[in-house]
């Protein structure tokens, strides 16, 4: 069977290849570009591989409404209209392109969720590498064709799907022309409890729907995360801000430089553990070998003595036959005279 693979500027994604690392920058910008930028660039110092965006306006993502329908209720944005919240999270467009500029000279990927089709166009205009489809918008299957449409690799996120539901995207994507595709596992929740992600379920979808799979996670810290790549993910993806205390919508769920930094090392050194079904010696153990049991005379004695069990013992290190053949020399015949504390050989025996 073909590894699944997909590539966004250039860099491969697949179980072979080290985890891909996004850094959600999401309304973690706060009201501000020169913070969004700032972003970027401690996401490039932490060793992510891309940042990604969220590009809507709120009038292209609800109505200005403040019927009951329309109000948040519990959780981390209670008591909020949906405008509300996303006149305030949203990027203004017009921060798009020194963004993309800025990410492009930094050498990390850039690319972004849109949430209605100008977003999508917005977007084919600054050349964006890749789409990233939220899992609010994962049934919104014809934004999803949409997307499809521009041939670029897709990433779908599905939180809150079920099995059905994200066969009914990926069919989407492919109909609209999608050839590179990768899911998520997600939980839309915002902080999201770990024993809420059953990340066995990586394993299932990989399996499933045979695309490159990975993580997009909601935790407050990265073990989940690091904990998805042995399980087979090969993306993920994090929410990221410069300062949890932030105030901003997502500040207070998302990682910090260092704790970005701990992601890109730790999934890596995961991945790298993983390797393959290896029963054999390790570089790091032959030194070591020569520690094992083996067994070695607890007596001097002389040409043609029978061998007792008080004679021989298996101890520490390994230079004499090992513990396993213990029967095989008991009651022969020295055919030499041997020294206390010397190995047990077979060359020793009548």
């Amino acid at each position: 069977m073909t590894q699944p693979s997909i590539t966004i500027a250039g860099r491969r994604i697949a179980d072979d290849a080290p985890p891909y690392i996004i850094a959600e920058l999401s309304a973690n910008h706060n009201g501000s570009l020169d913070t969004a930028l700032r972003i970027v660039e401690e996401a490039k110092k932490a060793g992510a591989d891309a940042v990604k965006l969220q590009t809507y306006r709120a009038d292209t993502i609800t109505l200005n409404a403040d019927s009951d329908d329309f109000q948040i209720k519990g959780g981390l944005w209670d008591g909020r209209t949906l405008y509300e919240l996303y006149e305030e999270a949203h990027m203004p467009w017009e921060w798009h392109k020194p963004l993309f500029d800025r990410a492009r000279e930094l050498d990390i990927s850039i690319f972004s969720s849109p949430f209605d089709n100008t977003a999508v166009d917005l977007l084919e205009d600054l050349n964006t590498p890749a789409y990233k489809i939220a899992s609010f918008e994962a049934v919104d299957l014809p934004l999803i064709k949409y997307v499809a449409s521009t041939g670029k690799p897709m990433i779908i996120s599905t939180g809150m799907a079920d099995a059905e539901e994200i066969e009914e995207a990926i069919s989407a994507a492919r109909e609209g022309g999608c050839k590179e595709l990768a899911i998520l596992h997600c939980v839309s929740g915002y902080p999201a409890p770990a024993e809420d992600y059953n990340l066995k379920t990586i394993a299932d979808m990989r399996q499933r729907f045979g695309l490159v799979t990975g993580l997009s996670d909601h935790t407050l810290d990265n073990t989940t995360a690091i904990a998805s790549v042995v399980l087979g993910a090969a993306l993920i993806e994090k929410h990221f801000t410069l300062d949890r205390s932030g105030g901003g919508p997502d500040d207070s769920f998302s990682l910090e430089p260092e704790d970005l930094a701990a992601l890109c090392r730790d999934s890596k050194t995961a991945w790298r553990a993983m390797g393959e079904v290896n029963y054999g010696r390790k570089s790091s153990e032959k030194s070591n070998t020569k520690f094992r049991r083996s067994l070695y005379f607890v007596k001097s004695m002389k040409a043609g003595t029978v061998i007792k069990s008080d004679s021989i013992r298996s101890i520490r290190p390994g230079y004499g036959l090992a513990p396993k053949f213990i029967t095989d020399v008991l009651g022969k015949k020295l055919r030499e005279n041997v020294e206390i504390g010397q190995p047990v050989k077979r060359c020793l025996f009548e």
